[in-house]
């Protein structure tokens, strides 16, 4: 997993980076096959911003999370990930294990 790390008028100091790292591991937990994660901290006034986008193989996935402190928002956001990259999986396995599906012999 490629990870970008970027902050727009905040500064990721190596403590940040190793606890977006460590919520991140949820997911290639879940499912091992992420490309990379695109990672964008910002500030607006009073409200701190987390967004990611990951890409997966045939999907991107893009979440994005609000918090008055920048180490919830990154809680709240691995969250989301963590069901949405769950949902993901299921259906992928559905759509690969359906009853109907057919494998073609080569």
């Amino acid at each position: 997993m490629n990870l970008q790390l970027t902050g727009h008028h905040i500064e990721i100091t190596p403590s940040i980076r190793d606890y977006v790292l460590s919520k991140l591991e949820r997911i290639n937990r879940h499912f091992e096959q992420v490309i990379d994660v695109n990672v964008i901290m910002s500030v607006q006034k009073l409200d701190q911003v987390i967004e990611a986008t990951v890409h997966l193989s045939g999907k991107d996935i893009h979440v994005a999370c609000h918090d008055a402190d920048m180490y919830a928002a990154i809680d709240g956001l691995a969250d989301k990930l963590d069901r949405q990259i769950i949902k993901h999986k299921e259906k992928f396995q559905e759509g690969r294990h359906a009853p109907g599906h057919k494998r073609t012999a080569t």
